[in-house]
């Protein structure tokens, strides 16, 4: 069920951007009077279409990993005379490009509507209270202690636990200095550190920044009491419940939840006793984890249970309102700063500063989208803005195929007065799609060394 979940979410958000991208190509065709021969979702055989007044095909095609509009073009096919003014190729080199810069435009808008509907449910995040520091770590050299709220990150405000990953993730595989600037619990007296770093994790396969940079942030104690046991679980079979005190393990007793679940975690395979207090009764039941793989290729033990956690302080959690007007600048701000950070991260792969494991193609995405999907709807229309940003900004890269490829050409004929040579044009094609697959081919690799 949570393959067929994950399949379901993840065509819902390709569907989703998809249409909304080839929408922004559509609508400004038929604007600028180019008659749409097909507005296509997916690729390949057809399986629906149906037909509007204007003679439009709409169909949903079997492979769903992109779309296309088709529109009338002299270059194609033979166009009557009667339908010439409404060709492609007859309109004006502006025409053309305003239909090209169409598609990403549409994204960037979806990506904008989507924040504004999450920013007007509100949104809430934990405050960054630095609770230990790394030996030997940035944050170590940086002068953080324990105790410290990290308020900025190179000036950028960091009032979340979110908005301090995505300013440390910005600066990954740069060198140079990552400035904290940090307060200490009631005052409001503002310190300054600076520590350096030298293409910080440039060849980190999946980079976890808050935790390469050697902070552990406050988090509410937990309990070892079991909140869950996950049904078919090694825990299910051995008999232990949720409600259940977890008071030792092979004769050891633990400090907390962390320790005794690393102890776990480390023995994949191997038979434990687990010590249990269960209505003011104790129980031995033996209990050995399954072995489970992480993203990062990691194995694990895994006997599939979950703790109570305390419920999080008030003044440990930063909550935020906006109006409708407060959201939708919101959603028009975060649009921004995530497309300079996407546009960033690109400059930074294609200069080797970031390793190209951390490309990824289809089945990474699908698996990120069911589970924001099970996070909430806020979670998913996040993704869904994030994802919508990526696929506008990469169409827009300069390369035959893509939008902004079509782009350069008719840039190139505003400046000349002619369009580029169809030599050119067929040539830079080739090249443009063998670029393209090889970059889906190493993304879609990436993905399988990640299952």
């Amino acid at each position: 069920m949570d393959l067929i979940q994950t399949v379901i979410w993840a065509l819902v958000a390709l569907g989703v951007l998809v249409s909304f991208h080839e929408f922004g190509h559509f609508l400004v065709a038929r604007l600028c009077g180019v008659k749409v021969l097909r507005f296509s979702v997916g690729f390949g055989r057809r399986l629906l279409s149906r037909y509007d007044r204007h003679g439009t095909e709409f169909t949903i095609s079997a492979i769903p990993l992109g779309g296309y509009v088709k529109m009338l073009d002299e270059r194609e096919r033979e166009v009557p005379p009667s339908e010439l003014d409404q060709a492609f190729n007859r309109k004006s080199v502006w025409a053309r490009m305003a239909i090209a810069a169409a598609g990403p435009a549409a994204n960037f808008l979806l990506a904008i509507v989507l924040f504004w509907a999450v920013f007007m449910g509100g949104t809430a995040g934990p405050v960054p209270i630095v609770e230990s520091v790394k030996p030997d770590s940035i944050a170590e050299a940086a002068g953080l202690e324990s105790g410290q709220e990290i308020i900025a990150v190179d000036g950028e405000s960091t009032p979340t636990w979110q908005a301090l990953n995505w300013r440390l993730a910005n600066r990954l595989g740069d060198s140079g200095n990552i400035e904290f600037s940090v307060r200490y619990p009631d005052s409001n007296l503002e310190y300054h550190m600076v520590a350096d770093i030298n293409r910080w994790l440039s060849g980190q396969e999946v980079p976890d920044p808050l935790s390469e940079v050697g902070l552990e942030l406050w988090t509410p104690p937990v309990s070892m009491k079991l909140y869950n046991v996950a049904k078919g679980s090694p825990a299910s079979a051995a008999g232990i419940r949720a409600g259940d005190q977890i008071v030792g393990t092979d004769g050891r007793v633990f400090s907390g939840w962390e320790e005794w679940s690393e102890y776990v975690r480390a023995r994949a395979g191997v038979p434990l006793e687990v010590q249990v207090e269960r209505q003011g009764q104790r129980l031995t039941l033996s209990v050995t984890p399954a072995e489970v793989a992480l993203d990062d290729g990691k194995r694990i033990g895994r006997i599939g249970v979950s703790p109570i956690s305390e419920s999080w302080p008030e003044d440990r959690v930063r909550v935020f309102h906006y109006g409708v007007a407060g959201a939708f600048s919101k959603g028009v701000q975060e649009t921004w700063d995530k497309t300079l950070f996407t546009l960033n991260s690109l400059k930074k792969l294609i200069f080797g500063q970031l390793s190209t494991k951390n490309l990824s193609g289809p089945i990474t995405i699908a698996k990120v989208a069911g589970t924001s999907a099970e996070r909430g709807w806020q979670s998913f229309l996040s993704l869904l803005a994030l994802l919508s940003i990526s696929l506008g900004v990469l169409n827009l890269l300069p390369i035959p195929v893509l939008d902004g490829g079509h782009l350069l050409y008719y840039g190139i004929e505003a400046i000349k007065g002619s369009p580029v040579s169809e030599r050119v044009q067929v040539l830079g094609l080739q090249v443009g799609m063998a670029l393209v697959l090889c970059i889906m081919g190493l993304a879609l690799y990436n993905d399988i060394l990640r299952l």
